[in-house]
């Protein structure tokens, strides 16, 4: 078998038709290591004390390995030893592999969201990139918000990059039944509530459920984004679906750290392989894969950081024409191991490319077009990956709604929505914070039946902060003893990507900042039309400026510190959620000497 980073017969480092390579520069590493004086000594001399001889100051390549590795990120614990793979691939090619940490975000550990501090994150790895003596980077990210933080600080600074995701974990079983994380998480939450299954049975899921290294094993954020991340090209073939603990993922991680030195010295930046084609490519395996509606925020963000210009109207374009291939949850049955041996996004992507929906001329960090990467990947497990003929569901794209409800836009996914609520009008049940849902919900008393909408608001950008992961709202008990295990659900938040349900999402703007999802009062009614992509407000004008006169902004979460920074400065949902002052990029210049 060949490695996964290259096809089988080729030699590493070989050139291929479409190798964005351009004209070689001088290494920036030189400014530091080269110095034959006072600064020089200070470079080299420090480094000397962990045993690196003086030919490694030769001139070769300087290559960082971020690491995002933390006990407080479960899904990332194996990786340190996944850096070492890289490491001795970067050895292997002659460059001079430097580890760094950057701040790691464990979706199920921060509080109050992860996605309050993407943007934290992004800066580290920005500053820390473009401050030291590095020439190229490969990025080790997982866990959901680790992969756009990553992308996001790298590209700013723009220089040669690989993204190694460390894969999926192994497949869920308890009592005889594959079990998803995250999907299953809520399903067995809603029985617990409902009195279906013991609080015994529950803990023991837990451990059965997550039985490996890895992230989740659904097609969640992390899945998603590993998937994208190889869309864009930005990762070696395989990247997407190789199981954590297979060793088959240690070869790309080797693999990436011999490429990422040849990137280097053929001196392709990120932003040549990031281009507009590179990001419709993503949007429409987005689509193909039933992927993420966290995806939307984050190509949003990554795109401005490169200037591409990218907005949701583009998402719901080019997902509209795209059917759902892959069955898997939350949409379908199979876990992301069943994906990998179906034949993995290569699979996925022939597909595409057989229907005229791929950009099969982008370029890839491999040195190939990603129509070059696809061209014979075959799929093992049709009944897992189905073929463009036969798609597990029509025209599954993220749709992008609008209305006075939501004039700049709110997202849904239809893929994980019950088709009876794609069309549907119903009485407004509001909750106006998270706390007030949490402290309602189970009574019994509440008015509520299977015909309402829930809306929850001031859970956006600015308001919760963060933009938490709390638009899958739970069902009352009432309704889940009932049988009824949906409900059309409203809110400026977000919701994990492992999560199911018809949860429109991203309202904006927010109503924390006197969006007209503020306005909306209970009794309201409020219609869906998510073939029509409508998402109105039955009230009168006059009624509606009526209210937002009398409109006061919920109380502030932030005084002081990085928080307060993030509410001033954080954008909308549609524009990305990142910072305003951290759009576009500030290159890879040398920075003046610090003695």
């Amino acid at each position: 078998m060949s490695p996964p980073g290259r096809p089988k017969g080729e030699s590493e480092g070989a050139q291929h038709e479409g190798d964005p390579a351009g004209p070689a520069r001088k290494l920036r590493s030189r400014a530091w290591f080269e110095r034959q004086d006072k600064m020089g000594f200070y470079y080299r001399s420090w480094l000397k004390n962990s045993g690196i001889p003086q030919d490694q100051f030769d001139g070769r390549p300087v290559i960082g390995i971020c690491n995002t590795w933390s006990e407080l990120t479960p899904c990332n614990a194996h990786f340190r030893e996944l850096a070492e793979h890289v490491r001795r691939g970067v050895l292997e090619a002659g460059g001079f592999p430097l580890e760094f940490p950057v701040m790691s975000l464990g979706e199920t550990m921060l509080r109050p969201t992860a996605m309050l501090y993407r943007n934290l994150a992004a800066m580290d790895v920005e500053e820390s990139v473009r401050a030291n003596p590095l020439d190229g980077v490969v990025l080790l990210m997982g866990c959901d918000k680790t992969t756009p933080a990553l992308l996001m600080g790298a590209a700013s600074v723009d220089l040669p990059a690989i993204g190694v995701s460390g894969g999926p974990m192994l497949r869920g079983y308890y009592e005889g039944h594959t079990v998803g994380s995250g999907t299953n998480t809520i399903s067995m939450s809603e029985q617990l509530r409902a009195g279906a299954i013991t609080l015994a049975q529950f803990h023991e899921a837990e451990a059965a459920m997550n039985r490996s290294h890895g992230h989740c094993m659904t097609m969640g954020t992390a899945s998603t984004m590993a998937c994208l991340v190889e869309a864009l090209g930005i990762g070696l073939p395989g990247n997407a679906a190789i199981p954590a603990v297979d060793a088959r993922r240690k070869v790309l991680a080797r693999e990436a750290g011999r490429r990422i030195v040849e990137l280097v010295r053929q001196d392709v930046p990120m932003s040549r392989i990031l281009t507009r084609q590179a990001f419709e490519n993503a949007i429409r395996t987005t689509a193909a894969i039933g992927g993420s509606t966290n995806a939307v925020v984050h190509l949003l963000a990554l795109a401005r950081r490169v200037g591409v210009p990218l907005d949701l109207d583009d998402w719901d374009r080019l997902g509209r024409e795209v059917d759902c291939l892959v069955d898997l949850m939350p949409s379908g049955r199979f876990l992301m191991e069943d994906f990998f041996e179906a034949g993995g996004l290569p699979a996925v992507l022939r597909q595409l490319h057989g229907q005229g929906l791929l950009h099969a001329d982008a370029p890839t960090v491999n040195g190939r077009t990603l129509g070059q990467n696809v061209a014979q990947a075959p799929c093992w497990r049709p009944e897992v990956i189905h073929p463009a003929h036969a798609p597990f569901k029509r025209e599954a794209g993220i749709a992008v709604l609008r209305g006075n409800l939501a004039p700049h836009g709110a997202i849904v996914k239809p893929s994980a929505a019950s088709p009876h609520l794609l069309r549907h009008t119903g009485r407004a049940v509001v909750f106006d914070s998270i706390e007030a849902l949490h402290a309602r919900i189970n009574d019994e008393d509440l008015d509520i039946d299977e015909h309402c909408i829930m809306v929850l608001q001031n859970c956006g950008p600015k308001g919760y902060p963060g933009m938490a992961e709390v638009g899958n709202m739970p069902l009352p008990p009432k309704l889940l003893r009932r049988g009824i295990t949906d409900l059309i659900r409203i809110s400026d938040a977000r919701m994990s990507g492992t999560a199911y349900g018809t949860v429109i999402l991203h309202v904006s703007p927010e109503a924390a900042i006197g969006g007209p999802l503020a306005l909306v009062r209970e009794g309201d009614l409020i219609r869906v039309d998510v073939p029509a992509r409508t998402l109105q407000l039955l009230v009168d004008e006059d009624e509606l400026a009526r209210r937002r006169a009398g409109w006061q902004p919920p109380p502030g979460h932030a005084r002081r510190g990085y928080v307060k920074l993030y509410v001033d400065h954080v954008m909308q949902a549609h524009e990305g959620a990142d910072l305003d002052f951290l759009t576009g990029g500030s290159g890879a210049a040398v920075p003046r000497d610090n003695h």
